[in-house]
């Protein structure tokens, strides 16, 4: 009597034993996403794009920290009226805030456009891991992070080699326009 009652469950754990020993052996790639969004040739590019798009106020920023430390040069070599020492002490406080303000301003918008074309090559970037694992028979692929994952299941090279073959197509694509 105990026996019939155990034979099923007895049944069930040795199918599930059995199973994955019959089963085919699953193939499994890992893919660095810091390396893909460090070396990807369509990021590399958007970067080039953000470069042009933000160097002219980095660059308005710079001349007007070299303004701020001629002023507080002027300002420390002591020669200045007690009056013109005051003004300018003012005026160079008031630089100074203004400048870290633009500074801020210039790193929080950066951060959002490089947030912005990030996201736009997500679903490129996705679309290349998938046709490597089809291509490749891979079962499963796992992105960064992970706590380990062998080397010899690092597959980042073979999706960066995608998004470069991607790349040039689509600037092939561009140039025929």
């Amino acid at each position: 009597m105990l026996m019939k009652r155990f034979l099923p469950i007895l049944l069930m754990l040795f199918m599930l034993v059995a199973a994955p020993a019959t089963a085919q052996q699953l193939r499994v790639g890992y893919v660095d996403m810091k390396q893909v969004l460090d070396l990807a040739p369509q990021v590399l590019a958007g970067r080039e794009i953000l470069d042009l798009e933000f160097r002219p106020r980095n660059e308005a920023i710079e001349f007007q920290e070299r303004q701020v430390q001629e002023m507080d040069d002027r300002v420390q070599m002591g020669d200045l009226s007690e009056d013109a020492r005051i003004r300018m002490d003012r005026e160079l406080r008031e630089m100074r805030r203004n400048v870290n303000r633009q500074k801020e301003d210039l790193r929080d918008e950066l951060s959002f456009r490089r947030t912005e074309e990030v996201q736009k090559l997500e679903g490129q970037i996705n679309q290349a891991v998938q046709a490597i694992a089809r291509d490749h028979g891979y079962d499963l692929i796992l992105s960064s992070p992970v706590l380990y994952t062998d080397p010899s299941l690092d597959i980042t090279q073979l999706i960066l080699g995608q998004l470069r073959l991607e790349h040039e197509a689509d600037k092939r694509e561009r140039s025929l326009r």
